[in-house]
């Protein structure tokens, strides 16, 4: 059996390799080996020795940048892309041959540069070597060359970096006593390089393809990414090319990687990422990015959620945690803090975790850690990381100090699994020059994109070293060789792409590559296409196929409804007669809240208690507090100030000055278990909003009407709600109070109560942070067309526990401009509401769960799940068929 001829192919990057192998493999050619010149020059330099690689380069950087003197370089050397451009430069420097150390004494720059590149080099093992000196080693052992290589062809290259062009020179000239080795570039249509001019290099060129070109223009990179979607699939189910014979390129892949990965998903299309899919959109990314969010902005519930949802699975202290005990965080605390977490911690039982599995200590050592934040990135990953994550950790922090983390998970990649054999391939325009296919879509072919702007090099720049020196073949022309080769090398088809609009709407140019093909196709963004990419695609394009289906009825229905003026529909929230829902939501204890819904808004009334609709809520830190919790601390600082001064020597013997040294007192109390419990804002803000809670407390204190009130009551509950407070109140809190008539039963805090000693005088305030309505004659501000109801019902239910007999006084106080509010009918309001509330009982209970007067107003917290813009168009538009079917149950809309 005859033994298999030696050969050697050298190509660029790894595409390019696995389309060679796989070539070789089908056509049986044994003893040809395939490689990069970087691989080449380390097989003949022997020992072991490999070039060095930019992910060890990066680790060498940043292990020997605190100890190198950088010179003029030293004060930069610290921020977040120093060792990015580092690699950059030494990588530029070391391809053109560029000897740092014999021109040190040319400019400081370079001088810094190369004591840098020694620091490196006294990092790295000795079988890491730079190009030069693999070369040098390499050219010591040229007589081996025809033993090791055979002949050598050089495959899919326009250009070579100049340190490796004397190797190439060196083994293609004959020598006395050594066998000749033959060297071939094997151009193709491809440019051919200049210095290959009268070298002894054989130079193998072939006539360029002729291609069929269309050029199109589509509105955004995304919509771009969804037409070269669709040319694949028709591709490939009009049986014209298989997966291998397809490619999609640009100049660079960044801006289409997210879109082309999450088209390919729903196009259920294998697509090969020649340059790998990102890492973050990987498991193992993602979580590497949720520990680089809590080290980077700090502690929250919410961050630290995500990660112990990611980690729950993962070996690691967080896998020792019970499961389910993330229901033990309470749901609006920020947890911003190792203190707010130590004191719910220390102040949870054993019974208080899932199957009594107390894990305390093990949690707070967690929070303790991660606590440290990004100046102990490293030890905290090694810790909580094991497998693929710490492995993206490790790399990340390799890219960038732990300060610039984000960008650095960001910027890395993965491979795919997915073999480019058998798949379309998404790759740089670079790789693809290198390894053509027949059939190609280019993406981005816009002005600035393709080609590329060439700068000069971040740090050494043109006028310390010529950017034809640094960089042989700039970005701007290496893009234009890679698009000529392109078109030189494709077979079949081409489509040449472009975007007319960026993401934010800006208008984009075309590409000066594009000049020879004036003709373009303007392409739609709701165009429907020839051939569909995905079932999404396909129903969207086929309106009837489409409007068949369930969902699409009913969405159809909800549409229609919406638009029709004179009728209430379900989907309007009509519902049947009695429902069991509405009658058991009608059923329940309500409070002054509730019922202002019930009058106001039924829909969101049924949305809230019949279905447990919730506003969704931040959990992160405000930048100021709203009226609502602007209300909560000022009523918590009150009922503390005033529980205090009654507990010494009673409210209403004390001076002023004590007063407001209880309100101060009680605000800082407060404040520091809301650091703890809720979220807070900006440090500045939150001191400015404590001030103002202390200024208004004072007021509403201070001010006294009646001297024969004897004793205050502060958050006084009645109805048969419990008080977290040790104080005692004048009445049994758990007694039932019900509104006549109405079958309502109610309950709820009064802010304030005041009794004389006989308790037959009584004085109820509610108090008030926002500002006071306009109260007129015309306008005397009793029921505000159902807003308005706690004066009324506090009032009731005080005399309803206290006994007829008791005289009442009940007002709303506006602390801002103390002024007192009072009502002066209190029995004639409640017959009043109670006809009011009867009326809307009988609208529910016949189904009429519709809008009402506060439906999308501007503290509707639930006008998001109506349809958009509704206070301006889908209420007015529903408004006379709702009042007409409410009937009765509006006049309380009217109500002054």
């Amino acid at each position: 059996m005859a033994v298999a001829e030696r050969r050697t192919i050298i190509t660029f990057g790894r595409l390019a390799m696995r389309e060679l192998r796989l070539k070789a493999a089908r056509e049986g050619a044994h003893g040809l080996q395939i490689m990069t010149i970087e691989q080449f020059a380390a097989r003949l330099a022997g020992g072991f020795l490999l070039p060095i690689d930019k992910d060890r380069l990066r680790e060498a950087i940043r292990v020997a940048l605190p100890r190198a003197d950088l010179g003029e370089l030293e004060g930069i050397k610290e921020l977040p892309g120093f060792v990015r451009a580092a690699v950059d430069t030494l990588s530029k420097a070391w391809l053109s041959g560029i000897d740092l150390q014999a021109r040190r004494s040319e400019h400081p720059r370079i001088a810094a540069i190369a004591n840098l590149e020694q620091a490196i080099i006294a990092e790295l093992p000795a079988n890491l070597l730079r190009p030069l000196d693999l070369v040098g080693k390499a050219l010591e052992r040229i007589d081996q060359a025809q033993a090791i290589f055979g002949d050598i062809e050089v495959h899919g290259l326009t250009e070579l970096s100049p340190c490796w062009r004397n190797l190439l020179h060196a083994i293609g000239t004959p020598t006395p006593n050594g066998t000749p080795t033959a060297v071939r570039w094997v151009a193709g249509p491809r440019r051919v390089p200049d210095w290959l001019d009268g070298s002894v290099l054989g130079v193998q060129i072939s006539a360029a393809q002729s291609p069929g070109v269309t050029c199109v223009s589509a509105a955004t990179a995304y919509h771009e990414s969804i037409e070269a979607i669709r040319w694949a699939r028709e591709l490939l189910a009009s049986g014209r090319a298989k997966p291998q014979e397809v490619a999609i390129a640009t100049a660079a892949t960044a801006e289409y990687d997210d879109h082309l990965l999450a088209l390919q998903a729903d196009a259920n299309l294998d697509i090969h990422f020649a340059q790998g899919v990102k890492a973050a959109a990987s498991r193992e990314g993602q979580v590497a990015a949720a520990l680089a969010d809590v080290l980077l902005r700090g502690l929250s519930q919410t961050r630290i959620r995500r990660l112990a949802s990611v980690l729950s699975n993962h070996p690691g202290p967080f896998e020792a945690l019970p499961q389910g005990w993330m229901r033990l965080l309470p749901a609006e605390a920020p947890l911003t803090s190792l203190e707010a977490w130590t004191n719910l911690i220390n102040g949870l039982t054993p019974e208080d975790w899932p199957e009594t599995n107390d894990q305390g200590e093990v949690l707070l050592d967690l929070i303790k850690l991660l606590g440290q934040g990004k100046d102990k990135a490293a030890e905290i990953g090694e810790t909580l990381l094991t497998g693929l994550p710490l492995n993206v950790w490790r790399r990340a922090l390799l890219l960038g100090p732990p300060a610039s983390l984000e960008l650095s998970l960001e910027d890395l990649r993965k491979d795919d699994a997915i073999d480019p054999s058998n798949a379309i391939v998404w790759a740089p325009a670079s790789a693809l020059a290198a390894a053509p296919r027949p059939y190609v879509y280019l993406l981005g072919l816009n002005s600035q994109r393709w080609p590329h702007v060439a700068f000069e090099d971040r740090l050494l720049s043109d006028h310390i070293v010529q950017m034809t020196e640094l960089e042989p073949l700039p970005i701007n022309l290496a893009d234009t060789r890679d698009f000529e080769t392109i078109l030189a090398t494709s077979a079949k088809e081409v489509v040449l792409s472009r975007a007319r609009r960026d993401s934010e709407g800006r208008l984009l140019g075309r590409s000066a590559l594009l000049q020879n093909h004036p003709e373009e196709t303007y392409l739609r963004r709701n165009r429907i296409p020839h051939h569909a990419f995905s079932e999404t695609d396909r129903l969207s394009a086929r309106q009837a196929e489409f409007q068949s289906l369930p969902q699409a009825e009913s969405a159809h229905t909800c549409w229609l409804n919406w638009h029709r003026y004179k009728d209430i529909t379900p989907h309007d929230g009509l519902v049947r007669s009695e429902h069991p829902v509405i009658e058991k939501i009608l059923a329940r204890t309500q409070s002054a809240s509730s019922l202002r819904l019930l009058l106001r808004n039924p829909l969101g009334f049924v949305w809230q208690y019949g279905l447990g609709l919730r506003h969704p809520r931040s959990g992160e830190d405000p930048l100021t507090l709203d009226a609502l919790a602007m209300g909560d601390l000022v009523h918590e600082s009150l009922e503390q100030a005033l529980v205090a001064l009654e507990s010494d020597d009673g409210f209403a013997g004390a001076q002023e000055a004590e007063i407001a040294q209880a309100i101060a007192e009680a605000v800082s109390d407060v404040a520091g278990q809301w650091a703890l419990t809720r979220p807070i804002p900006p440090r500045s803000v939150w001191q400015q909003t404590l001030e103002d809670a202390r200024a208004l407390g004072t007021i509403a204190l201070t001010r006294r009407e009646d001297s024969r009130l004897a004793r205050a009551y502060a958050e006084v509950p009645f109805g048969g709600v419990e008080s977290e407070s040790q104080a005692t109140f004048p009445w049994d809190e758990t007694a039932s109070v019900e509104i006549p008539d109405t079958g309502f039963r109610i309950s709820g805090y009064i802010d304030r109560l005041d009794l004389s000693e006989d308790a037959k005088t009584a004085r109820v305030k509610d108090y008030k942070t926002g500002r006071v309505p306009k109260v007129t004659a015309s306008r005397p501000f009793i029921l505000d067309g159902g807003k308005e109801l706690q004066r009324c019902l506090y009032a009731y239910a005080v005399q309803a526990t206290l006994g007829a007999d008791t005289e009442i006084r009940a007002s709303l106080h506006y602390l801002r401009e103390d002024r007192d509010l009072p009502l002066e009918d209190p029995e004639g309001t409640l017959a009043e509401l109670a006809g009011y509330l009867k009326f809307a009982k009988q609208n529910l209970t016949n189904g009429g769960c519709i809008i009402g007067a506060g439906s999308g107003e501007a503290y509707d917290d639930l006008a998001f799940a109506l349809p958009a813009n509704a206070a301006n168009i889908y209420c007015k538009r529903k408004w006379d068929s709702a009042l007409e079917f409410i009937g009765d149950a509006a006049r309380v809309w009217e109500a002054e």
